[in-house]
């Protein structure tokens, strides 16, 4: 097996300890073990140094990867980041040192794929937005739960006001943690733009509501405001740290179904240089969107999609369903095209798969999108339909010259 790296190092990172591997062609590999504090990953830095090692790798464990790659990132040493499913030792041989030692023999013979790591700016941005989305789904919990208070308390708020935590939703839950239980009065709190009827909604008000509600409301009224308000703080540090990326929001937001919040997060996952990605059927396949082969015997016997990229996937899951209600678009064509032979989920995510084609490579040439119509896809195949029966015709001793009908 060809050497590639003479001079290498493989890193075992724990919560308190990482076990270092030095692997130099021709002498015996050197191992040694360092915290984790600055201090001794510094010293850990100072050791890769002194054996001149040019290339790391270490898997990605959680946290703890994190702090060991900003020390060594600022020596001269070419970092790797390897997946841990990827890059498993033999079962039966797993310790510290074996594990650290598998992982500079790998590096050392260009085994090891390296994962996508953005720059410092892209990981802040992706820290702000992951955070951003765990706040919102704390935020629709305890909506959740205010509606099985209610439930719990007869009030059928949620079956006539489509969002009980909107205006006219809590001014009535505030009018209720205040002691007032009279569906006369409470209608009245009601904005008369809703569309269920005074008498619906006096009937939906009409429950035993006691003070033990009235405690669990107020509790997550309060943590709905307070969830909120951190958004909010988000939203505006997000804004800040987007400034430098201002024109790559705008190009990708011209995208059907893309709108600001899905804009941020696919800069924030997949950055702003493409060059990361050979092309955009990496990108998708490291997003987890594209079929998967699972083949033995000649039968294929899975093409399920992977488990990848779960702060991404999502999202472009929701903007394609946004994009197909677009008529006369592309996405909506593709959408309808694979639903009729493989089902909506398989059709929803190739229509996901394509959103994100479209994003790298209008980050890749600084472009904005253009549509291509609902009627793309025909036009296509007239042509690759055409060009299979001029090949059959040519084989058979004919020359045929193709020629559109007159209007």
């Amino acid at each position: 097996m060809n050497l590639i790296h003479e001079r290498c190092a493989g890193l075992d990172v724990h919560k308190d300890s990482v076990v270092a591997c030095v692997r130099v062609s021709g002498v015996e590999p050197e191992v040694r073990t360092f915290g984790t504090t600055t201090e001794s990953l510094l010293a850990l830095a100072d050791w890769l140094r002194d054996r001149q090692v040019t290339h790391a790798v270490m898997e990605s464990t959680g946290p703890y990867w994190t702090p060991v790659w900003h020390i060594l990132n600022e020596e001269e040493i070419e970092l790797v980041l390897a997946n841990a499913e990827h890059v498993r030792n033999v079962p039966g041989r797993k310790t510290d040192v074996k594990d650290a030692m598998w992982l500079a023999d790998l590096l050392a013979h260009g085994l090891v794929t390296a994962s996508f790591v953005p720059p410092t700016e892209i990981r802040d941005l992706r820290d702000l937005t992951r955070t951003r989305r765990q706040l919102v789904r704390q935020r629709v919990q305890h909506v959740q739960r205010v509606q099985k208070t209610l439930e719990s308390a007869n009030i059928k708020l949620d079956s006539v006001i489509s969002d009980i935590v909107g205006a006219s939703g809590r001014a009535i839950l505030d009018a209720l943690v205040s002691g007032q239980s009279d569906p006369e009065r409470l209608v009245l709190l009601a904005n008369s733009r809703i569309k269920a009827a005074p008498e619906a909604l006096k009937q939906a008000l009409h429950g035993r509501v006691r003070d033990h509600h009235r405690n669990l409301l107020k509790l997550h009224l309060q943590q709905i405001d307070a969830t909120n308000a951190g958004i909010a703080e988000l939203d505006k540090e997000i804004e800040r740290s987007l400034e430098p990326f201002r024109s790559q929001v705008e190009q990708l937001t011209s995208i059907p179904g893309i709108g600001d919040n899905v804009a941020r997060t696919l800069i924030a996952e997949i950055g702003v240089n493409m060059k990361q990605f050979p092309s955009s059927a990496h990108l998708v396949s490291w997003a987890g969107l594209c079929p998967g082969l699972k083949e033995s015997a000649g039968k294929r016997q899975s093409t399920r999609i992977r488990k990848g990229a779960p702060w991404l996937k999502p999202v472009l899951v929701q903007a394609a369903w946004s994009a197909i209600r677009k008529k006369d678009c592309y996405y909506r064509a593709l959408f309808s095209r694979i639903k009729s032979r493989r089902g909506p989920k398989k059709a929803i995510v190739a229509v996901a798969a394509a959103l994100l084609t479209s994003a790298y490579h209008i980050l890749a040439d600084g472009t904005f999108y253009e549509e291509l119509g609902n009627n793309f896809l025909d036009r296509i195949d007239r042509v690759k339909k055409s060009k299979g029966l001029v090949g059959k015709l040519n084989k058979l001793g004919y020359d045929v010259t193709l020629k559109d009908l007159a209007a």
